[in-house]
């Protein structure tokens, strides 16, 4: 190699050195993430995952008839020998208590689906299909690890 293509060649990986270390200081929210960070991840959705089961068991049970499902259970009142103002009491409980489980069981299926995107590789990316498949920023992912749309789709 000539003394002039080293200079160029020394060039070229001195602009692409400092091309993507400024890359880097722009983008901290945009970095890869490690096998350590999705270790993180995991650990804390599996938590939020074991909160969410004891918290569904309360207000209802697994559903046998649908795999992933949970229906709520009231609690037990004699309505034979309740009033009208128990019965409509227990009726406003029920409310309560479904929109609790739907609330609980909607957070359940996207924390189920995280770690499923954990096992595919596809963990921290958007899943926004109009544009290129780009990472989820991790300052997204520490505040919602379930997150599956980045700041600018989920709309934030």
């Amino acid at each position: 190699m000539r003394l002039g293509e080293q200079k160029i060649l020394s060039r070229k990986i001195l602009f692409l050195t400092l091309f993507f270390t400024l890359l880097s200081l722009n983008n901290k929210n945009y970095m890869v993430l490690s096998k350590e960070k999705i270790k993180h991840f995991q650990g804390r959705l599996e938590e939020e995952k074991k909160e969410l089961e004891n918290d569904l068991s309360r207000v209802g049970k697994k559903n046998p008839d649908v795999p992933g499902d949970w229906e709520v259970v009231p609690e037990n009142l004699n309505t034979e020998m309740s009033d009208t103002g128990e019965i409509s009491g227990a009726f406003e409980d029920m409310e309560n208590r479904v929109a609790v489980e739907n609330t609980l069981e909607e957070r359940f299926n996207l924390v189920n689906i995280a770690l499923e995107n954990i096992k595919s590789g596809s963990y921290g990316t958007c899943s926004n299909k109009g544009e290129k498949a780009h990472p989820i920023e991790i300052k997204r992912l520490e505040a919602n690890p379930a997150a599956t749309e980045c700041i600018k789709h989920a709309g934030i």
